[in-house]
């Protein structure tokens, strides 16, 4: 499992894009750690493997590794929960893609935050979405009761976790394998006890819907854990676990023995091709992207550096050049692609030039028009994000841009194929709508560290709020007062750091920021998962009809 890339240096100093990287790969680096060094050490005491060692264990040597929602909670509870405890990913079992829940007993024995939740659901909707098997790797105390009203109750609280393993297992027939490798408390029992199978290790496993503690106050019984919810227990005895390994390392191998015996699917047959290396390297990434957000840069340069061999088969390429749409291959699967075009675009004869990263009617018409083709041809769809809104203005009203965007939103949102984003700069306003923001459920949503996410810029904000104050400073030939001067920095200030990608990752608001020198082999490995489901893409999952499911 290649879960922290060893990636070149590059000649980025200086470089926006270089700096917010390299502060991005600390940050990772540092959450990777967990609960620290003193705590994995005693799981290697207990005989235990640390989480993400038993991760790597259970996944290829090697193979790709995307971990989803590796910055969620960082700049929460004065950072005492380092990835809210939980490991989440996609990696592969003899060469099959697999999602991954592993629970990080480091940081407070795996006990769930609400951010706990959040990232459980998503790796379960991406499981569902793709119809790819889902391991579960439990070792937690439970709900972090401090929190329990954000973890509790709520449509979308641990419930749904509960809510998502039966649909999986009655309707979706998504795989779902279980092991116990270390506490299981309460409610928490249910995930494994609603999945297809169970494993559990000798000596160091627990399950049970109460602890020996909790056993003593509520009957007055004196147990054990072994006696009251062990390994040997539960396979011999209760009946609900059905496999028992003597070790980790033992039982991560049997999940991947009975993973490889799993029968595979893929309703897809899209014509993969040999891969070809770029026609620029990953590195020229740094150059191309501007040290001013609000520049314009090479958009058909940065393909050039994803794309195989550079090859972009351009739709209408004399038409509404602010959005580039056409065909290309990522180590050979194919993908349409949608890019916003930053940059001075030159319209018709007679007309002003347009703005890159604002769509236009036009531009509106001509992707909404893509994206059906797109689903029509059975194509996954790239939306490279870049785009800071829908045009405005007399023009633009006359023009007929509300029904057009609204015609771009539809197609978008029901396209029935997989949708991946890439956001590279802004992803702002109803054009982060229409880019197949969040709300509209991507399988992927991916951000290089230089995204910004938001309605709007600090600037328009403050010109928003605040326009009035200025204009009557300036006709009165004076400065805006001290403070309409701090309000207005304070708002800038907050722009700032709710903009940063970093904030979003925080949220799930993208499942994972990436390095521009893994970008290409990223999206490589999630268009190959999104290629072993042709059924439709929309929502967090879509079931078959009732006369096709079986009990």
């Amino acid at each position: 499992m290649t879960a922290d890339p060893s990636l070149p240096s590059t000649p980025v100093s200086g470089t926006r894009l270089g700096t917010l990287t390299a502060e991005y790969r600390e940050l990772a680096d540092r959450l990777r750690e967990g609960g620290g060094d003193a705590r994995i050490a005693k799981m290697h005491a207990q005989g235990k493997l640390a989480p993400r060692e038993r991760v790597a264990a259970l996944l290829d040597p090697g193979s790709p590794w995307l971990e989803v929602g590796l910055l969620v909670a960082w700049d929460r509870y004065e950072g005492q929960a380092p990835a809210a405890g939980v490991i989440t990913g996609l990696g592969t079992i003899h060469d099959r893609p697999v999602v991954v829940v592993a629970n990080d007993s480091t940081v407070k024995a795996g006990s769930w935050w609400p951010e706990t939740i959040t990232k459980i659901l998503r790796a379960q909707e991406i499981a569902m979405r793709q119809r790819i098997p889902i391991v579960y790797l439990v070792d937690s105390a439970g709900v972090n009761l401090p929190y329990q009203g954000g973890v509790f109750p709520g449509q979308y609280g641990a419930a749904r976790i509960f809510y998502y393993n039966s649909i999986m297992r009655r309707y979706l027939h998504v795989p779902q394998i279980s092991a116990v490798m270390g506490n299981c408390i309460a409610g928490g029992a249910y995930l494994p006890a609603l999945s297809d199978v169970i494993f559990m290790v000798e000596g160091t496993s627990f399950m049970g819907l109460g602890g020996p503690n909790l056993v003593k106050g509520a009957t007055g019984q004196t147990v054990d854990g072994e006696t009251l919810g062990g390994a040997t227990m539960h396979t011999s005895v209760s009946g609900v676990a059905h496999y028992r390994a003597a070790s980790d390392v033992e039982c991560l191998a049997r999940i991947r023995e009975y993973v490889s015996r799993l029968p595979s699917r893929s309703d897809i047959r899209q014509t993969v091709r040999p891969p070809k290396v770029p026609a620029r390297p990953a590195e020229d990434l740094y150059r191309l992207l501007p040290q001013d957000h609000r520049l314009s840069y090479d958009m058909p340069g940065v393909l050039d550096c994803l794309l195989d061999g550079g090859v972009f088969d351009e739709f209408q390429s004399d038409r509404a050049r602010e959005m580039l749409c056409g065909h290309a291959h990522i180590e050979g699967y194919p993908v349409a692609v949608i890019a916003n075009n930053r940059g001075l675009i030159k319209g018709p004869a007679g007309t002003p030039p347009r703005f890159g990263g604002i769509i236009y009617t036009e531009s509106a018409d001509k992707v909404a028009y893509f994206i059906e083709n797109a689903g029509r041809e059975r194509l996954p769809i790239l939306f490279i994000q870049d785009v800071s809104g829908f045009m405005v203005g007399p023009e633009a009203e006359q023009s007929g841009i509300i029904r057009a965007g609204a015609q771009f939103v539809e197609a978008m949102s029901t396209v029935p194929v997989p949708k991946i984003v890439l956001t590279l700069n802004h992803a702002s306003g109803a054009g982060y709508y229409a880019m197949a923001g969040q709300g509209f459920d991507p399988d992927f949503i991916l951000s290089w560290p230089t995204g910004r996410m938001g309605v709007m810029e600090g600037e328009a904000a403050v010109a928003a709020v605040h326009g009035r104050e200025l204009d009557r400073a300036k006709a009165e030939g004076a400065e805006p007062s001290d403070e309409v001067q701090a309000a207005m920095d304070q708002m800038r200030a907050d722009y700032d750091a709710q903009l940063d990608a970093r904030h979003a990752a925080a949220r799930g608001q993208v499942d994972a920021i990436m390095t521009p020198e893994e970008t290409r082999d990223q999206l490589a490995f999630v268009l190959r998962i999104c290629a072993t489901y042709g059924g439709p893409h929309i929502g967090p999952f879509v079931l078959p009809p009732l006369d096709a499911a079986t009990d």
